[in-house]
């Protein structure tokens, strides 16, 4: 009897110290800030710049010639099969529209289960040259570091690039709709647009991949920014974006962080008028849609491949409407 008296009393303890946690992480114990003022991210001296090691950079891309686009996909060192299909998909043709596009992939180092993998990494470098990579480690809570990378290796390599996109490897991009948005833009060099996230509120919840501190960002809403499933950025804006980034200390969502530097800059994003054009959540495949929109998200190597060639196949079938 008084083990069953135990076990009651046990389970009733843990059933209060999940509500406390709870109550804890979603509530503050003090006065959460207005977001009256992105400067209270801002420091003065650039303390954040980000000196890590080039290990591979593939700065030749930019020498010769000058890029309409250069698209800048994250990826991590295991994830071979999913640059390949990327390779052989949307980021297998290098002109549209007689605009040239070079698409490169962005890597940390990999962790000591991925020796293997590190080797190929060389190997993918040598036979593709699509390689970017730094020597900070590659986890998720590093993205912003690799995001951080990809605007530095832009600023410092390929400023004579028009436009850049940053987006996940996990997205399908139709490549030929992307550059023909931007050809009838008629953007100006402070120009940013993707999928739009406005009054969006920070995560104080259990979910670890979106959750932040109260210590971390204060504010009860995030600034304007567009998801990091892909956004597009004039390179002039992309290489104020990255000198605003030595002075702000990185959050661990790369997005959220991208869009504080734009708050900062008083530089506000461009919501597209076809909503149709960025998913941020995966949609099943229909042919006419894919053949509208420019960015999917939750997409895998093998989807990406069979999708590819079903948009990309002549057909004689009826136009979509």
């Amino acid at each position: 009897m008084a083990l069953k008296y135990l076990k009651r009393f046990l389970y009733g303890l843990s059933i209060i110290c999940v509500i406390l946690m709870t109550w804890y992480m979603v509530f503050p114990s003090h006065t959460v800030m207005e977001p009256k003022n992105w400067m209270y991210f801002y420091d003065y001296e650039p303390v954040y710049k980000q000196n890590f090691l080039f290990t591979l950079r593939e700065r030749v891309k930019c020498e010769a010639n000058s890029p309409f686009l250069v698209i800048l996909v994250t990826s991590r060192p295991p994830e071979v099969d999913t640059r390949q299909a990327i390779r052989i998909t949307w980021g297998s043709q290098k002109s549209w529209w007689g605009k040239q596009v070079v698409t490169l992939f962005l890597l940390g180092k990999g962790t000591e289960s991925d020796d293997n993998a590190a080797l190929s990494i060389e190997d993918e470098s040598i036979l593709y040259g699509d390689i970017i990579q730094q020597d900070f480690l590659d986890t998720y809570d590093n993205l912003t570091l690799k995001t951080i990378m990809g605007f530095r290796w832009v600023t410092e390599f390929c400023l004579s690039a028009q436009y850049v996109m940053k987006t996940d490897a996990d997205v399908f991009i139709n490549t030929g709709n992307l550059v023909k948005f931007l050809l009838n833009s008629n953007a100006s060099e402070n120009f940013m647009t993707g999928y739009p996230l406005v009054d969006n509120h920070p995560h104080r919840g259990f979910h670890r991949k979106t959750y932040i501190s109260y210590n971390e960002y204060p504010f009860k809403v995030y600034p304007p920014y567009c998801s990091g499933l892909g956004y597009i950025l004039d390179t002039k804006l992309a290489h104020k974006v990255y000198e605003m980034m030595s002075h702000v200390k990185p959050l661990r969502l790369e997005d959220v962080y991208v869009g504080i530097c734009l708050g900062i800059l008083g530089i506000g994003i461009s919501i597209p008028e076809d909503a149709e054009l960025f998913f941020l959540y995966r949609i099943d495949f229909d042919i006419c849609k894919y053949k509208h929109l420019i960015a999917v998200h939750n997409i895998s190597p093998q989807e990406m491949i069979v999708f590819w060639q079903e948009i990309t196949r002549e057909t004689t079938s009826l136009p979509c409407q």
